[in-house]
């Protein structure tokens, strides 16, 4: 029986440890990060991937930071013949990476080389990509740099989103995952050096990037907006406040408005001028210290006062 170590921290990973522990592989440890705070109430959470490892009765290991800790110690005595991580949000030191007889291999949620780091999912949307997908590879010690080992692309439709991406393509890297490790434990894979003319990178998202920018245009809104639902959300300022914007449309509208203008305001419907004269409808928003309305019930309510000509930005 092959022994591994996995690890991983978000949603994410969870079918990808399950689909290794139902295929019979021995989990010695699971590593995860460390429990944190959520919510308003800052209620002390654990990882996704610790209440799954919990429920199989695996132990479990969450370092602060895993380099030079006691949990690494304890990684490398365990002496695993492979470690596979998925999301687990932290660097690793060679001394981890030298230490599985097979070495130490990625499942990383976009289509290597591009999108190294560790927003893949969210650039590729915002990026208005048509499919992204998962790739396995070695894991060296420079950031999702390794040798490729497999790939497998998915489309991304107009309708998708972070949260509907992440649930397909942790399905996809279970299912990957699953196929190759026989081939790689048996050294019947040849490793594909990637090409550093591909490289791009997806540094986690930044509050800044978050804003709207209204001078792209309704089609590059609508792929930000998208690319960040659930989390973090796109948002644009209205007198000084917040709106959070959820769901958007760009329509088969021109403008020569400028960008950021409100162009119209119904009683059901709020238009707003984009670059190169495209416009954008909000279908569901935030505003501060409110939850998620559809724009009429916005418009009918808090958002009365709206008018057009008004500005966002």
């Amino acid at each position: 029986m092959t022994k591994l170590i996995f690890m991983g921290t978000p949603a994410f990973s969870v079918p990808i440890l399950e689909g290794l522990i139902e295929n019979g592989y021995e989990i010695q440890a699971v590593v995860t990060q460390p429990d944190r705070p959520v919510g308003r109430k800052k209620v002390i959470t654990p990882t996704p991937v610790k209440e799954a490892a919990v429920k199989h009765g695996l132990l479990v290991l969450q370092p602060e930071k895993i380099s030079g800790s006691p949990e690494m110690e304890k990684i490398i005595e365990l002496a695993p013949d492979l470690i596979v991580t998925a999301a687990f949000g932290q660097f690793l030191p060679e001394k981890i990476l030298n230490a599985p007889k097979f070495g130490a291999v990625n499942v990383h949620a976009s289509l290597l080389p591009k999108y190294r780091g560790g927003a893949p999912v969210h650039y590729s949307i915002i990026e208005g990509e048509k499919e992204t997908g998962v790739t396995i590879m070695e894991m060296v010690k420079k950031m999702d740099a390794g040798d490729i080992l497999s790939q497998r692309a998915i489309p991304i439709t107009k309708s998708d989103d972070v949260g509907t991406m992440f649930e397909r393509l942790s399905v996809v890297g279970k299912e990957l995952l699953l196929d190759t490790l026989p081939k790689l434990l048996a050294n019947e894979i040849t490793p594909i050096p990637q090409d550093e003319n591909q490289v791009t990178f997806s540094p986690n998202i930044t509050r800044e990037q978050e804003r709207i920018d209204w001078a792209k245009t309704a089609e590059q809104v609508d792929n930000q907006v998208r690319g960040m639902r659930p989390w973090p959300t796109a948002f644009t300022t209205y007198n000084d406040t917040n709106w959070k914007l959820w769901d958007v449309t760009p329509i088969a509208e021109t403008t020569t408005a400028i960008p950021g203008t409100i162009i119209k305001r119904s009683k059901k419907e709020l238009w707003i001028a984009c670059g190169e004269g495209t416009v954008l409808s909000i279908n569901t928003i935030q505003p501060s210290g409110k939850g998620k309305l559809f724009i009429q019930d916005f418009l009918n309510g808090v958002g009365k006062t709206v008018a057009e000509s008004d500005k966002v930005g």
